[in-house]
């Protein structure tokens, strides 16, 4: 096994430092801020004492099998809010209604798992009814950002010939968006209703909610005639975890901490391209 640090400020130090708690056979610096401990006797104990002093230093440590390149998966499957973009996109466009406090509160509950996410999406899609659609160009225009390292990570996993999938709870209006921004390969989300140029406070069709996630995971990989396990896939919150569950490589990215515990690799301080250093 081997165990990769990183983060954008680890020092040789601290990198070396942790590097010790894990007895490597051999350490290959990765560039800076980054370091890979190789032939690791890997135990569950050894990774909760490394897991708490890399989190106390501001390090990523992620535990992989030796060996493993971008080259052994075909698809990335990405979770959209807070995943490939910092924001939760219904949070902001309820802040266009004076609502995002207490839109906030039922999706930061609904991400820990607290809350059954189609009954919680519904909730919050129905405070926004009356809404000018106008709203949601201003979102994406003024508030909308790509995660740190996201562009980096996708051009590196297009580069090497992997589809790409963004797979969202979120909104059509913003992932199709995004597609033609990023050359993404399929997109699937929820699609809000429009009337007379105002939200109706309603979702069309089915929700986009964990096992539909999973299911399009499952069904872009038959498109791709790959399997699963050959799909790398990156969320945060607990309506990701069915999709991470079904991956090759799971990647919890500033992810809750019921996320964090399920998944193969977790990124709390590195960007988005973290996934690159794990993979190199």
């Amino acid at each position: 096994m081997n165990l990769v640090l990183q983060g954008p400020q680890a020092s040789h130090e601290s990198l070396d430092r942790l590097a010790a708690l894990a007895n490597p056979t051999r350490v290959t610096r990765l560039g800076e801020h980054a370091l890979r401990c190789e032939d690791v006797a890997f135990s569950a104990e050894l990774k909760g004492r490394v897991d708490a002093a890399a989190f106390d230093a501001g390090v990523d440590a992620c535990f992989i099998e030796a060996g493993r390149t971008l080259a052994d998966f075909r698809l990335v499957a990405m979770d959209m809010d807070s995943t490939l973009i910092t924001i939760e996109c219904i949070d902001e466009i309820a802040d266009m209604q004076g609502l995002k406090a207490q839109v906030a509160e039922i999706t930061e509950a609904a991400m820990r798992g607290e809350l059954d996410f189609a009954a919680s999406l519904t909730r919050r899609v129905a405070l926004l009814e009356g809404l000018d659609a106008a709203a949601l160009e201003r979102v994406y225009d003024e508030r909308l950002r790509i995660s740190m390292g996201g562009e980096a990570m996708l051009q590196a996993v297009q580069a090497a010939g992997l589809k790409t999938l963004l797979v969202s709870g979120g909104f059509t209006f913003f992932t199709e968006r995004l597609q033609r921004r990023l050359g993404l390969d399929v997109t699937h989300a929820n699609v809000l209703e429009v009337a007379n140029g105002k939200l109706t406070g309603r979702v069309l069709g089915g929700i986009v909610d964990a096992e539909e996630k999973m299911r399009t995971v499952q069904r872009v990989c038959a498109q791709y005639g790959c399997e699963p396990r050959q799909a790398i896939v990156m969320g945060d919150g607990a309506n990701d975890l069915k999709m991470m569950g079904i991956a090759g490589l799971s990647v919890a990215f500033r992810a809750k901490p019921v996320v964090r515990a399920q998944a193969s690799v977790a990124l709390n301080f590195s960007g988005l391209d973290g996934l690159l250093t794990i993979l190199q």
